[in-house]
């Protein structure tokens, strides 16, 4: 109904705000023509997550799932090539991506040959799940950096935002559909971007001690 109407829309603006900050690199990269204090490993990773919602979407038939990772998976693909352009050793950065390629591959013929088509979604829905917790909780290191340094620098204010809200826009989505791996993964995204906001609110950025 109109519910799950605005949701979807929330959810697709939302998330294309947040796979939208990493503009701001695309930009730097493109300006510098080096790909210095640039962070590959995000970009490869969002990439695969998406390219699993992508084949998640597909096989469900979820338009709203479909759409936004397909985008976000042209975006990502578009930095990783930028990337690779750009940076000066080249082979380590291609053998990643290589990496990447045949994990989507082995992923892919995994889940149309080896599994039941009866299970498939389930399967492929516990993977996506696992996939994007994993991504949520992998910043915990920059926020005990934060603690650690009290200066908030290395955090992203405008992503924050975005994650918070497409974190929780994609929790409602889930519940409307009970759709529990598209829930239940979203909720760590939440707390991760809350316990970023405490430390915003903590460690002020008029606060910030130089290293």
């Amino acid at each position: 109904g109109t519910v799950m109407s605005v949701l979807a829309g929330v959810c697709l603006a939302a998330t294309l705000a947040m796979f939208a900050t990493g503009l701001s690199d695309l930009r730097q990269m493109l300006a510098t023509k080096s790909v210095e204090n640039i962070q590959f490993l995000p970009f490869l990773t969002t990439d695969a997550n998406n390219l699993s919602w992508l084949g998640y979407g597909c096989l469900k038939g979820d338009g709203t799932v479909i759409t936004v990772n397909a985008i976000g998976a042209a975006l990502q693909t578009l930095y990783i090539l930028v990337y690779l352009y750009y940076s000066p050793t080249k082979r380590p950065v291609l053998l990643q991506v290589l990496l990447l390629l045949a994990v989507v591959v082995t992923g892919y013929g995994y889940f149309t040959v080896l599994v039941d088509g009866g299970t498939r979604l389930t399967h492929l829905g516990l993977f996506c799940s696992i996939f994007t917790i994993s991504m949520y909780l992998s910043p915990l290191a920059d926020l005990a950096k934060v603690i650690r340094s009290k200066s908030t620098r290395c955090l992203s204010f405008p992503l924050t935002v975005t994650t918070l809200v497409a974190s929780s826009s994609w929790t409602l989505y889930g519940l409307q559909l009970h759709d529990l791996y598209i829930t239940v993964p979203n909720v760590p995204g939440i707390v991760t971007s809350l316990v970023r906001f405490w430390l915003f609110q903590r460690y002020r950025p008029e606060q910030d001690k130089p290293y």
